[in-house]
């Protein structure tokens, strides 16, 4: 059972990301209306909203297909970490410099925490696992 943790993890946590991508890229007013911001329609502002969308998308696709690739999974693990990590500090740095967002943001910000520190400790694992394996020890 342990072995499968990981594939599943990544499943789940890059179709998260993949999907509020592609609902940042595709369908961004209707997906910033969720949280009570209205997005004016400036092509500038569009431009700016959309180009992380992609990323999002791009990285949570990476991130879930890592759960199938083995070769993949520590740096689809790493790619989460890193990702979802940004997102939370950058949440918490927001809430530091302009208060309390929504319930939904700070449940997002909590979400993307947690899944930060998922994949890190995931990923530690699997490290050591690689490492302790290669010195001819087993766990």
């Amino acid at each position: 059972m342990r072995r499968f943790i990981t594939p599943i993890f990544l499943a789940v946590a890059g179709s998260i990301a993949a999907l509020i991508g592609a609902a940042i890229l595709f369908v961004p007013h209707a997906f910033f209306a969720s949280n009570h911001i209205v997005l004016e329609p400036d092509p500038n502002l569009m431009s700016e909203i959309r180009a992380p969308g992609g990323l999002l998308l791009v990285a949570g696709l990476f991130v879930f297909v890592s759960g199938f690739v083995r070769r993949l999974t520590l740096a689809g693990l790493l790619v989460a970490a890193v990702g979802f990590g940004a997102y939370g500090g950058a949440r918490l740095l927001s809430i530091a410099f302009d208060g309390l967002p929504s319930a939904t943001l700070l449940f997002a910000m909590i979400l993307e925490l947690v899944l930060a520190f998922a994949a890190w400790a995931l990923a530690a694992r699997r490290q050591k696992t690689t490492l302790t394996q290669s010195q001819g020890y087993a766990i």
